[in-house]
């Protein structure tokens, strides 16, 4: 009966989309401590640059898990791909605040600079594909 259910496609699609959600909270919640903003707090006003970075991250996250789902064979591979795919996001994240030494990106996205939100984005969506390419089992 147990083998039954490890293998059922529902209870495994269940369980890999309510495991991911769970670790996507966690890791905003983990973004949110890093920003100098508070996310939410900030969309609910209206900034769209907060929102952009913030969807970017959204995307970039999921875009990582749906790698560790697609190449893991267990919940515990996923999630462990999943956390070394988001950690890498999260040094992506201070790698751009480096590069750009004229200006602060936490700065210029609670100040709703679109540019730099857009900016931010793109770096989390187009890095969790490479990130993604790069999760392999054997």
């Amino acid at each position: 009966m147990e083998q039954w259910i490890i293998e059922n496609e529902y209870v495994r699609t269940l369980a890999f989309y309510s495991v991911s959600i769970l670790a996507l909270v966690v890791f905003l919640a983990i973004f949110e401590t890093v920003t100098s903003y508070r996310n939410w707090e900030e969309i609910k006003k209206g900034n769209i640059a907060v929102a952009m970075a913030t969807s970017g991250k959204i995307f970039g996250v999921a875009n990582i898990f749906r790698h560790s789902i697609q190449h893991s064979d267990s919940l515990l591979m996923m999630l462990l791909w999943g956390a070394i795919g988001f950690a890498l996001l999260l040094i992506s994240y201070f790698i751009f605040e480096f590069l750009t030494p004229s200006f602060k990106v936490d700065e210029e996205i609670r100040r709703d600079n679109r540019a730099v939100g857009l900016i931010s984005m793109i770096i989390s969506v187009g890095l969790s594909y490479v990130i993604g390419a790069g999760i392999i089992t054997r």
